[in-house]
């Protein structure tokens, strides 16, 4: 879900950004991102992130330093009521704990939402760009409304219908480098759990696991 919202936000408004600055550096750099994004492997985008953000940092900026694997400090101890860690840890009252798990929660979100935001990003700019070149938007722009309420009220909120599609395709990609971001990064989720089913020959565990994400699919 985190993952997911990282790459809506951040794909709407870099692709947003990029189609109202069409055809500058602006533009051309956001695409030229994005297009890397698109094609960078996660479990290799993981180790530069890990690399960057964690080992650089730590030498450099330690306040900024990320930690790169489990879902919390071993230093608290939060009961499991919902199983989702950032409530858990807003119902217990251990201080911190909170901070502690959004801090372990950044880096595989981030890598795990760089795909699908390469993409929302593209889609967003040509539908944006489409959408701007319409009547409406030409009229609205005629009787002098803010440039904000042009973009956003008329031109944005309809050249998100096709957008809105790419992002629930985008469901079953996120599931399937989930397995690869929660390798990376020891996470405790589902796709780990996979991969240790795979290594035990646990077919069982194979078995629903893979249902279990066909059936969100």
């Amino acid at each position: 879900v985190c993952a997911l919202l990282v790459s809506v936000v951040g794909g709407v408004l870099l692709g947003t950004l990029a189609a109202l600055r069409r055809g500058t550096w602006v533009d051309q750099g956001l695409m030229g991102v994005s297009i890397i994004g698109h094609s960078m492997p996660i479990y290799w985008w993981g180790l530069l992130v890990i690399m960057f953000c964690s080992v650089w940092m730590r030498g450099v900026w330690p306040a900024l330093a990320l930690p790169v694997s489990g879902r919390i400090d071993i230093a608290y101890d939060v009961p499991a009521r919902t199983g989702f860690m950032l409530i858990d840890t807003l119902l217990s009252s251990e201080p911190g704990a909170f901070r502690s798990a959004c801090r372990h929660l950044v880096l595989p979100a981030a890598v795990l939402g760089t795909y699908a935001m390469a993409i929302v990003a593209r889609m967003t700019r040509s539908s944006l760009l489409e959408t701007l070149g319409q009547d409406y938007v030409r009229a609205a722009r005629a009787r002098a409304l803010p440039p904000w309420r042009v973009v956003g009220l008329h031109g944005l909120r309809n050249a998100l219908i096709p957008v809105v599609t790419v992002i629930g395709l985008q469901t079953g990609a996120l599931l399937g480098g989930a397995v690869l971001t929660e390798t990376i990064f020891s996470w405790p989720g589902v796709g780990r759990w996979l991969v240790d089913a795979i290594y035990r020959r646990d077919y069982t565990v194979l078995q629903g696991g893979l249902l279990l994400i066909a059936l969100v699919v």
